[in-house]
């Protein structure tokens, strides 16, 4: 029997129709909590730790993660649990930068240093339809959605690790172009929508990748903005696969196989 833990916090979302999402999963046992805890095979984040919002100015204040906190997260990577994360868990702890390396990349609310880089404040914008193509047909993340699907949600511009990630589906939303995407640091300034006066590095086309951190399997997907993504098939089926798989042997010996051979 599979457990399955799921982690919210620190972002409004709407929680009787995400939550109905891993109802309808049929998973063997699926539970919710606000941090992260051990004793489980599988954790889904999705949530936002690590982000003070302060609705003045400096917007948001970034406090490092408590020494329970590290240690925690520590023993779960150590243990070979499966992580998944999604939609804007890919901006959790952004003052402790090994948690960027876990997920695979760093959605940024303020400018700031990665992997000893100065970036921007990233990018965002709402509703978009978009065509997502399927990279690794054979990973099981990918199973059964077929070369490629349509979803509506939202989309990042943001620094992707790609030099360390396999990856499993890109969208085809010109990420290239900063224009079509909209500051995070304005809008937690109340000017929600816009970009005026900022500008971002072409971002990553990669909306769901797979990589190892420690002996845990793990899998980032970008989906997940609200209703509209939580309800739709394709999503739902891409996580299912995504929890199986992080849950399973076969991802656990491709850790040691690539921990082996790094």
């Amino acid at each position: 029997m599979t457990s399955v833990l799921v982690v919210t916090g620190g972002h409004p979302f709407e929680p009787d129709p995400f939550f109905a999402i891993f109802d309808a999963l049929g998973l063997d046992e699926w539970s919710r909590a606000t941090t992260p805890e051990e004793g489980h095979d599988v954790i889904v984040f999705y949530d936002m730790p690590g982000l003070q919002f302060t609705g003045g100015d400096p917007p948001v204040r970034f406090p490092e993660p408590s020494d329970a906190i590290r240690r925690t997260i520590e023993r779960l990577t150590a243990a070979g649990t499966g992580l998944v994360f999604m939609h804007h868990a890919v901006a959790g702890w952004p003052a402790w930068e090994e948690y960027a390396e876990i997920v695979g990349g760093r959605f940024h609310y303020q400018p700031g240093s990665l992997r000893g880089r100065r970036w921007p404040d990233s990018g965002y914008v709402f509703d978009v339809t978009h065509e997502v193509s399927i990279l690794e047909p054979d990973h099981p993340v990918c199973a059964g959605v077929g070369p490629s699907f349509t979803i509506t949600d939202e989309l990042y511009c943001f620094p992707v690790f790609e030099d360390s990630i396999v990856p499993l589906m890109r969208t085809d939303f010109p990420v290239h172009d900063a224009s079509r995407f909209h500051s995070a640091d304005l809008a937690i300034r109340g000017r929600r929508n816009s970009n005026e006066g900022w500008n971002h590095p072409a971002g990553s086309a990669l909306v769901a990748w797979a990589k190892s951190a420690g002996e845990s399997p793990v899998v980032y997907l970008q989906f997940g903005d609200g209703p509209i993504t939580y309800a739709d098939g394709n999503f739902r089926r891409v996580l299912s696969n995504a929890i199986s798989w992080v849950a399973s042997d076969q991802a656990r010996e491709w850790v040691r196989s690539r921990n082996s051979s790094g």
